[in-house]
């Protein structure tokens, strides 16, 4: 399968699985990432930038129209919903909180799926809500790949373990196995 964009929701833990992801993925890496870390709505966006001077990757904060381009890692705004549209570019809204968040993950990978449809790779990793659920079926019922993050191995093993009990998911793993999993899913384009 060519994927074209992989999406990621992330909330309690994330920076420690994000240094990780962003540190370990190869510089020749295509595939675009987009990523929802619940942050507080005033968060300012240093941690983008610690996690930009260890990846071999560009990690930037996702602007409105942007068009979405590879080998690039995206972060929703804090206090924004991120959307992305059917010509792949970034829409960046503040419509009501979904799952007492803004950014929502369910947004996103709802939005993504529409855009991206069997060609969208779903991650939900650590966190202590239940955001990303309903996004993650989404992607599994438009045929796209489900991966979820083995909850023993969670910061806050809440947030996968919802999503493992209402889908089958495609992959149950590690950081370390989902990162691996990742470049060879790359390198198969």
């Amino acid at each position: 399968m060519h994927y074209e964009a992989i999406v990621i929701g992330v909330s309690s833990g994330g920076m420690n699985v994000l240094k990780i992801i962003s540190s370990a993925l190869p510089i020749d890496f295509k595939i675009p990432i987009i990523i929802v870390q619940h942050v507080g709505a005033h968060s300012e966006n240093q941690w983008i930038q610690l996690l930009n001077e260890k990846s071999n990757l560009h990690i930037k904060e996702a602007d409105e129209k942007e068009k979405i381009e590879k080998g690039t890692i995206y972060i929703a705004p804090p206090n924004y919903h991120l959307l992305i549209e059917k010509d792949k570019t970034f829409s960046i809204t503040i419509d009501e909180r979904v799952n007492f968040a803004r950014p929502s993950i369910d947004v996103l990978f709802e939005s993504a799926t529409e855009a991206y449809r069997n060609k969208l790779i779903g991650i939900v990793l650590t966190g202590s809500n239940n955001d990303g659920t309903v996004g993650i079926t989404r992607i599994k019922e438009c045929g796209g790949l489900a991966i979820i993050q083995d909850p023993k191995t969670a910061e806050s093993p809440y947030m996968p373990q919802s999503a493992i009990d209402t889908i089958e998911a495609d992959y149950i793993l590690s950081i370390e196995n989902i990162v691996a999993l990742l470049i060879e899913l790359d390198y198969k384009k």
